[in-house]
């Protein structure tokens, strides 16, 4: 058996025990998605049939509002009903060593032994938007190891970091009293991300306040008005205490049922294979233009836009068309 025919077989044993629960199994195919694996192309082949089953929720907002403590009572509502929720939970890397600290899975201990649930930290590696580069493919693993819900935590939101909205179902936007949270919400892309807020921490004074600040800004967002426009509901908990979940859960269905009659839900998934396609195509080209850099074509085209006898985007032509064929996925 040669060594391809081996690895695609060690690559089928894995997901098929993966499917049948095996926590060992979905951990191992994860790591391939976070080490850029070269069998990755042949477990994401192998995927594919059994993928688009899982129901997947962002959980996002700025560092503090208890992202990690709502992310596990939801863990513990969803397993009430009883469906399989995997975790996915993305901490920052340091600018410094590139090491992670990975604690959110710390703070999920509650469900560490329940063979319902796959709790994953993965570090952001440098990756901006909020999520890791491997988050859209580890989401692929865990919908086809056959889990019903994936919880997909980000490192925390800012302006820009709010890549978790075009790789959920249903994103959360987290926010809390006494954070300045409700003048944050009135920020570029803050209101857009969110099909559900969540104020949580609501036993602080403030939080009536908070509530009251966010329904003025949807309210100033004319586009809320449309009869066939999802109005984000504003929910109240308190996640340490596991009050409030259960309006949360109910918020999800009700934007779950919303996007199904709509045709929203296949639009979104649409257009997140989409994105993801294009990454992989991006990945691929930038991979083969890096290995140029190794020889004289760039260098050449450099001096000659340097000294004006060619322009940048020439050049970049150019330098696609020596990329050419082996720059496909």
């Amino acid at each position: 058996m040669t060594l391809a025919s081996r690895r695609g077989a060690d690559v089928g044993t894995l997901v098929a025990q993966a499917r049948e629960g095996s926590p060992r199994a979905v951990a191992r195919l994860v790591t391939m998605v976070e080490d850029a694996n070269p069998a990755l192309r042949e477990v994401a082949a192998t995927l594919a049939p059994h993928t688009g089953h899982a129901y997947v929720v962002g959980l996002t907002g700025s560092p503090g509002v208890g992202k990690s403590t709502s992310t596990n009572a939801l863990v513990g509502a969803v397993r009430a009903r009883g469906l399989r929720v995997g975790v996915l939970a993305v901490d920052p890397s340091s600018p410094f060593s590139g090491g992670a600290l990975l604690g959110d899975r710390v703070r999920m201990q509650d469900h560490a032994t329940d063979s319902g649930v796959f709790i994953r930290s993965m570090a952001s590696r440098g990756h901006l938007g909020g999520l890791s580069w491997g988050t859209p493919q580890a989401i692929r693993v865990l919908d086809g190891a056959g889990f019903d819900v994936v919880l997909v935590e980000t490192v925390g939101v800012g302006q820009a970091e709010i890549e978790i909205a075009s790789l959920a179902d249903t994103t959360l936007v987290l926010l809390a009293p006494g954070m300045g949270d409700g003048i944050q919400a009135a920020k570029a892309g803050i209101l857009e991300v969110a099909d559900v807020f969540v104020v949580n921490k609501a036993d602080r004074d403030g939080a009536q306040s908070t509530v009251r600040d966010l329904q003025g800004m949807l309210g100033l967002a004319g586009h809320y008005a449309d009869a066939d426009r999802w109005r984000p509901p504003i929910v109240k908990s308190v996640a340490a205490r596991n009050e409030g979940i259960d309006d949360v859960l109910a918020a999800i269905d009700a934007h779950r049922a919303w996007l199904e009659r709509t045709g929203g839900l296949r639009v979104r998934r649409r257009e997140r294979a989409a994105r993801e396609v294009e990454a992989i195509a991006l990945e691929a080209v930038r991979a083969r233009i890096g290995d140029l850099r190794g020889g004289a074509a760039l260098d050449t085209l450099a001096d000659q836009v340097a000294d004006g006898k060619l322009d940048p985007y020439g050049a970049a032509d150019t330098l696609l068309r020596e990329a050419g064929p082996e720059a496909s996925a």
